[in-house]
């Protein structure tokens, strides 16, 4: 091999390697000094005589590959990200096993020559051992992210490139695998490489901590930070534990965490498991329940070792968190379940409602005037953890602007004029320890909105006139019926707090949509009566008409039309005619069709022209004409053959 004269000099540096040993003074970095004595001493590695490249065979490779095709899997994402980011600045990306060898590559296949001589590409053996002072290599030795830049290179036929790894360890702590990124070139300076080790390092990092979730997926994992906002994003420290709080594996910063624990504590060594409980100062339940906490599922703890703080979430296996919303979702929750029969969309959704009920997280229903939206709010609360506290509903379309900030928000004496001489507890501390209910939200002035982003936010409220926040706990429900994003984009609502309280969509289906509308009537007639007691028959035709009704005002409108009936009846059952007029449609409008139609069988037969005439204007559709009457169609047919109706294209 025809050697270069920077070769050369290089070659010449490591023969006097030994001039230095002892010495203050250094040509290298001591990381790389002492990878340079391992070559020389330990591997018997000659820099006079540079070595080619060794690449592993097909087979071999795939030996290689096989132990870590779960790591492999894991990492690619992370693989595919890293390179998007380091291609453009002229790298190319390698994924070594414990052995060194290259088990995944990212290259610029227009470059594929000049990276397979340089031994830049898959198969790419590059173990200390044998290449020599590498960053593969001396980052497997000394388990820690390095950069070999240029002439720190063994091997003479190295010294143009630059190389940043990092090591990927097991939950043990083992290092398993190596992440790399190399160029061909590169500016002279070693400072010029900062960014590309810390990119690596953050990626390496980023695959571990990937590789040790997918391993611990059936297991609870603590996933904590020092900083709130990223310990969903990025949370830095991992804990395994079993379900009594036992510690079963740890990521890189869980493991500096159960080490400086240790040393302050040593005797806890001599136990056979440490609790997450011993490394933070928490209940195990405060630990358990992590996942049902606050808006965000982040809870606050102190690290007993360093009497800091961090924040913490819990991820629980798949598994656990279906057999939790199963059993909640399939237990009785009488306040939940008289809401609804067998419509679909309202079986879906108290469904989820029960799972809801005693989470803290924000719940916006949405739907049309007259669903019921407070009722649901109101048996979300009865149903859960708070039913034992106050349930404040405001109506924030009905309060006029001019009073809603001191009703929401309340004031101390003096605070303006017109106000209580004793001042008065707003809206939000009266439902302090239970739940506040915000009917029409979109309808809230947009000054006041930023005030309550803040109370969401900082679980405090300030009343008008006040130097000092009170703190309240509360559970926040909303309502509306307006378009919320039409509001947003019109400036009309702050999307940071529509975000804050739409933390779980809850749309209420209108009355004539459900299925189950003979259940909302009765229901609703049942509760009228128990208000009013006595017992009033609710005949076949008024329930017929009420059901073919289209109710635009969905329940509220139902409510008052029974309401109108009981007040006004004169007997001891309510008919259709009992009903307010715009209920009773063609059952209120033709009372002897519909005696006519619902008669028995030894009834005489009359008014076949009323039936002839409802035939003749639905274009004698039989089916919608029963549903119209609120009968089944063999009625009707029996009817028509009784009265000598034949549709037209049957005559001849």
């Amino acid at each position: 091999m025809r050697l270069r004269t920077d070769q050369r000099t290089h070659i010449e540096t490591l023969m006097r390697l030994g001039e230095w040993r002892g010495s203050e003074v250094s040509p290298c970095r001591e990381v790389i000094r002492r990878s340079w004595e391992r070559c020389v001493g330990e591997y018997r590695l000659d820099p006079a005589r540079p070595r080619p490249v060794r690449v592993l065979s097909q087979q071999a490779l795939r030996e290689h590959q096989d132990p870590v095709d779960e790591l492999l899997h894991m990492a690619r994402a992370g693989l595919d990200q890293l390179f998007t980011h380091a291609a453009p600045l002229g790298y190319v990306l390698l994924l070594t096993d414990r052995q060194g060898v290259t088990v995944d590559f990212r290259g610029d296949p227009g470059n594929d020559l000049s990276l397979r001589r340089a031994g830049l590409y898959l198969g790419a053996d590059w173990d200390e051992r044998f290449a020599g002072t590498c960053a593969v290599g001396t980052c497997l030795h000394e388990g820690q992210a390095i950069t070999c830049h240029q002439n720190e290179h063994f091997d003479a036929t190295h010294i143009a490139l630059t190389c940043s790894a990092a090591p990927i360890s097991d939950p043990q702590g083992r290092v398993m695998a190596v992440l790399d990124i190399s160029a061909l070139q590169s500016p002279r300076s070693l400072e010029s490489q900062n960014f590309g080790l810390s990119l690596v390092s953050l990626h390496a990092r980023m695959i571990e901590d990937a590789y040790f979730l997918h391993r611990y997926r059936d297991c609870l994992v603590l996933r904590y930070d020092s900083a709130r906002p990223f310990v969903h994003l990025n949370g830095r420290g991992l804990i395994a534990m079993e379900e009594d709080g036992s510690i079963i594996a740890a990521n890189g910063n869980g493991r500096e965490l159960i080490a400086a624990h240790l040393r302050r504590w040593p005797a806890w060594s001599s136990t056979s498991r440490i609790k997450a409980t011993q490394l933070l100062d928490a209940e195990l339940g405060d630990l358990l329940t992590l996942s049902r906490r606050g808006d965000d599922q982040i809870y606050a703890f102190r690290i007993r070792a360093s009497d800091t703080i961090c924040f913490a979430t819990l991820i629980e296996p798949p598994r656990r968190r279906l057999a939790e919303q199963h059993v909640a979702a399939s237990a009785p929750v009488p306040a939940l379940d008289q809401l609804g029969g067998d419509d679909p969309a309202m079986r879906r959704l108290l469904k989820l409602s029960r799972r809801l009920r005693n989470e803290t997280v924000g719940v916006l229903i949405t739907g049309e005037t007259g669903t019921g939206k407070e009722v649901l709010a109101r048996a979300l609360h009865d149903s859960g953890t708070r039913g034992d506290g106050p349930f404040v509903a405001v109506n924030c379309a009905a309060i006029p602007e001019s009073l809603i900030e001191s009703e929401l928000f309340g004031y101390l004496p003096g605070a303006f004029t017109g106000g209580r001489r004793q001042g008065m507890r707003g809206l939000i501390q009266q439902a302090s320890s239970g739940t506040l209910f915000l009917d029409e939200i979109g309808d809230m002035p947009l000054s006041l909105q930023t005030r309550l982003l803040r109370v969401l936010a900082e679980r405090e409220v300030m009343p008008l006139g006040a130097d000092k926040s009170v703190a309240v706990d509360i559970r926040v429900i909303t309502a509306t019926y307006h378009d919320m994003a039409q509001l947003i984009a019109e400036g009309r609502f702050r999307e940071d707090l529509y975000y804050r309280l739409n933390g779980a969509p809850l749309r209420l289906p209108a009355l004539r949509d459900r299925a189950d509308r003979h259940f909302v009537i009765r229901s609703v007639y049942q509760a009228l009566l128990e208000e009013r007691g006595g017992a009033v028959h609710l005949r076949a035709d008024a329930m017929s008409a009420l059901l073919a009704y289209p109710w635009p005002g969905n329940i509220r409108q139902l409510r008052n039309a029974l309401d109108f009936a009981l007040a006004t009846i004169e007997g001891e059952e309510i008919t259709v005619h009992d009903l307010p007029e715009e209920c009773q449609g063609v059952l209120g409008t033709s009372p002897r069709l519909y005696d006519s139609v619902h008669a028995g069988a030894d009834a005489p037969v009359d008014d076949s022209t009323e039936l002839q005439e409802l035939l003749q204007r639905l274009s004698w559709n039989i089916s919608q004409a029963a549903r119209e009457l609120g009968v089944s169609r063999p009625t009707v047919y029996r009817r028509m053959r009784r009265q000598g109706l034949v549709p037209p294209n049957r005559r001849g």
